[in-house]
């Protein structure tokens, strides 16, 4: 059975602010990226406040990284649209930019007069080095709820090799990946969505 929360109601402002606010600490607390904001999107979403499940969160970053713009808003909206309608995703999709936006506008305004220092150029140093493993982190939490036989994981093994050894852009790795789905279905009906409906209970 699913252990998500029940919803508030939709219109409560209550609600649109806690969806803001937990997007505001999500786009605060992330370096690096949208890659390595997935880690905290989950913890928050999933762990923390139990609105939605591990697959579904899989889906929106899925179809958030297959569109045009920033992951991070992308599956922003897609969240708060699924939690509390357009207003929702608003909130989320305000929450998540506020901070970058603050940030940048701190950096534009004063980086420059201490780029050079040797305790910055280490700090971002560290900085790039802990990036990388929350997008570990990331690849490992999504490979984890998405690969589930045999399949998949040939799948994924393949994607990866196209994308990085023969330069295959990205967007034709994920399009093959969702026709390759559609003809599973096709072969095998209903694998693919009784595999969803088993990890949600």
């Amino acid at each position: 059975m699913s252990n998500l929360k029940e919803s508030k109601p939709k219109t409560s402002l209550g609600f649109l602010f806690e969806i803001f606010i937990t997007f505001f600490k999500i786009g605060a607390f992330t370096f690096g990226g949208g890659y390595a904001m997935l880690p905290l999107i989950e913890r928050e979403i999933v762990t923390n406040k139990r609105w939605l499940d591990t697959g579904e969160i899989i889906d929106y970053l899925a179809v958030s990284q297959s569109l045009p713009g920033a992951v991070a808003i992308n599956s922003s909206v897609f969240i708060g649209y699924k939690l509390a309608g357009r207003k929702g995703a608003l909130s989320a999709a305000c929450g998540v930019i506020l901070p970058s936006f603050l940030v940048i506008l701190l950096i534009a305004m004063f980086f420059t007069r201490f780029q050079e220092i040797p305790v910055i150029q280490a700090a971002f140093a560290g900085i790039r080095s802990g990036i990388v493993a929350l997008i570990s982190l990331a690849a490992y939490r999504v490979g984890k709820g998405s690969i589930k036989d045999g399949i998949e994981l040939i799948l994924a093994v393949a994607a990866a090799i196209l994308v990085t050894f023969f330069n295959v852009h990205a967007i034709f790795a994920i399009i093959g990946g969702a026709l390759l789905g559609i003809l599973i279905h096709f072969i095998s009906p209903g694998k693919i969505i009784k595999g969803k409906k088993e990890n949600k209970q």
